[in-house]
């Protein structure tokens, strides 16, 4: 397990279909965005690919150009509108909570901006050491080494290069883009059903009984 110069392990968490089910918030801010801007924009297929940060998800559906107001006043909107929206994933609330109980610092790595991201956490109540957002895939890895996390637990396969990057365990769960299969064949070293699961494996881990 690695360390951080404290002496305490960190465990790294994603926030979008990880820890935070986003996707009734992020729809109603993408129609609103849309409608303010006179553009169509389909919210289901937003969702389907959440993990990227906002500005690339803008990209396809408006000219370059436009993409940094467009994201500009999406951000605007997003904390009246997806925040009160935004719900636990199953199980979030119980990995958080394992890690902490065991004496373990708890870091959010996300591609959501880290306002956004606070925010968010803060509705949900869900208490964190640190946050870094408007990372993606092994941009990732650097915040995840420089908090000595041990594990980094996501749902995208971008979340699985971050772990490599950062020289962490990957710990998935399938329960945002991509089936445990899909998340197997690309390399993370452990796959979970959703975070109903994590505490498990977690106890085993830490005592050295998974390996991973």
């Amino acid at each position: 397990m690695l360390w951080h110069p404290s002496g305490v392990y960190s465990v790294g968490f994603d926030l979008d279909l990880t820890l935070a089910d986003t996707r009734a918030g992020i729809t109603a801010a993408m129609e609103a965005l849309a409608l303010r801007l006179g553009v169509a924009i389909d919210p289901a297929v937003v969702v389907a690919r959440l993990g990227p940060p906002l500005e690339t998800e803008l990209a396809h559906w408006l000219p370059a150009a436009d993409v940094p107001a467009a994201a500009r006043l999406y951000r605007e909107m997003y904390a009246g509108i997806a925040v009160p929206m935004t719900t636990l994933m199953a199980g979030a609330r119980e990995a958080v909570d394992a890690v902490r109980a065991n004496g373990g610092r708890v870091i959010v790595v996300t591609g959501k901006n880290a306002p956004d991201a606070r925010r968010t956490l803060d509705a949900l109540g869900l208490r964190v050491d640190a946050v870094e957002g408007s990372v993606f895939g092994a941009e990732k890895g650097t915040a995840l080494a420089s908090f000595g996390a041990a594990a980094y637990v996501g749902d995208h396969v971008g979340d699985i290069a971050a772990a490599r990057a950062g020289g962490t365990v990957s710990v998935t769960v399938a329960t945002g883009p991509y089936t445990a299969g899909e998340l197997r064949d690309y390399g993370a070293d452990v796959v979970l059903a959703d975070l109903t699961h994590f505490g498990g494996w977690f106890d085993r881990w830490r005592t050295g009984a998974a390996h991973p």
